[in-house]
């Protein structure tokens, strides 16, 4: 665990802003979540913006943000308002990481070369981790969790998100 000043701090209010309605985020039917990234996570919250999911892969501390925005591929896909939201989202999935997560460097990426879909992963990664210091898509199968931790896992992240 990294200590943080209050002013670094991670903030559980600040994505809780009035700015949802104008970031055309859809809710519901309207939104469809690929089918790999469904079934390879579990869902935690949902921000303004994004659905935070956990990747189901006890191994490591990993979070993933996915906008729910119609046909997103690319980070430009998005409005400029909506781009801003995505920036505070993962700065606050960031700080959360770095505070209660298990490691010492944070990995953000958005890839999508396997699922287009836009998404960004922040993984904390160790020394002693699997893949280090190589990346951890693609390494090696996932250690998935079985019912009974994903459900201490999703109430973990539900009490700190």
């Amino acid at each position: 665990m990294q200590n943080t000043t209050s002013k670094n701090r991670y903030n559980k209010l600040a994505v809780q802003s009035n700015v949802a309605n104008a970031l055309n985020a859809v809710d519901g039917d309207k939104f469809t979540l690929d089918s790999r990234l469904e079934a390879d996570s579990f869902l935690l919250a949902r921000w303004p913006l994004c659905d935070v999911r956990r990747f189901d892969d006890q191994r490591y501390d990993w979070l993933m943000l996915i906008p729910r925005v119609p046909d997103s591929v690319e980070f430009t896909d998005l409005s400029e308002l909506q781009q801003q939201q995505l920036a505070v989202e993962v700065q606050q999935v960031s700080l959360l990481l770095k505070e209660f997560g298990t490691g010492q460097k944070l990995n953000i990426g958005a890839l999508g070369n396997v699922v287009s879909q836009l998404h960004v992963h922040l993984v904390m990664r160790h020394a002693q981790d699997p893949a280090w210091p190589g990346p951890v898509w693609g390494h090696s199968a996932a250690k998935r969790f079985d019912d009974a931790t994903k459900t201490t896992e999703v109430k973990r992240w539900q009490a700190l998100l």
